[in-house]
């Protein structure tokens, strides 16, 4: 889980980094690592203790948000806005849900014991599930402008 967890952010950071160097990747290679991801986590859903499936279930928001900023990258009015932010939640938010995830599998199989885990772990999904529900609520404002603006004479 942890390693297509970290294959699908890399393989959307590539997008974006790509389109920042006015190239494109294959599209499949991204909808590969999304779909490596999904079936790891809807077997996840079924096995993982709870505190696992709510970083899990956190990390999947912030992966799919992140699959819809890189599709947007294209038709983007502010093609530099749109770079930065999708560089910023790959490189920030996304890659931190990643951490999370490695981190709380090794607390789970005993790997790791930090004391004050628990605490930790709510106050990341809590961080990562505001970024990725401010960054949806921008790309939703984005989308309501542009569609008024075609739909004005």
């Amino acid at each position: 889980m942890n390693t297509t967890a970290r294959a699908y952010r890399i393989a959307g950071r590539d997008v974006v980094e790509a389109v920042a160097r006015g190239e494109t990747l294959d599209p499949a290679l991204l909808d590969a690592a999304k779909e490596a991801w999904a079936e790891h986590y809807s077997q996840a859903q079924m096995t993982l203790a709870s505190d696992l499936l709510e970083v899990a279930s956190s990390l999947n928001r912030a992966l799919g948000i992140g699959y819809s900023v890189v599709k947007q990258l294209p038709s983007s009015s502010d093609h530099e806005a749109a770079y930065r932010r999708a560089a910023a939640w790959f490189k920030g938010p996304l890659s931190d849900g990643v951490y999370l995830l490695r981190v709380a599998l090794r607390q789970d199989l005993g790997v790791e014991s930090e004391a004050e885990f628990e605490q930790w772990r709510l106050q990341m999904v809590t961080a990562l599930d505001r970024a990725r529900d401010a960054l949806a609520q921008q790309l939703e404002t984005e989308r309501r402008q542009a569609n008024a603006s075609v739909d004005q004479p």
